[in-house]
């Protein structure tokens, strides 16, 4: 089973390839995965993000943009991961102590 993020990988390669232009319309046209889901999902943006700046040269003011974007994504995505692990923890927190004091009783 091939998951939107493979999709999208073999999207950016082969626009890549042919010389295109990696953007999200781009991306999404060739997808079939919609511009706001590509935007969305924090994972599939670094890909495309992460694609499109390979394709900048890194020492002009357009190639540093590109790299200080896709950085700001990748630590957004991890920031929503610890986010989520952290509510989780918390939960399972509650669950011990709540399970603790019923055996106490």
């Amino acid at each position: 089973m091939t998951t939107n993020l493979q999709v999208v990988e073999a999207a950016c390669a082969r626009l890549a390839n042919n010389g295109e232009a990696i953007t999200f319309t781009a991306v999404a046209d060739h997808t079939g995965i919609s511009r706001t889901t590509l935007y969305r999902n924090s994972q599939l943006r670094a890909v495309v993000e992460e694609h499109r700046s390979h394709t900048h040269d890194p020492h002009t003011l357009t190639g540093l943009a590109a790299e200080i974007a896709h950085l700001c994504t990748g630590l957004q995505a991890q920031a929503d991961r610890i986010s989520n692990q952290e509510e989780r923890l918390r939960h399972l927190e509650g669950r011990t102590t709540t399970h603790r004091h019923r055996n106490a009783s």
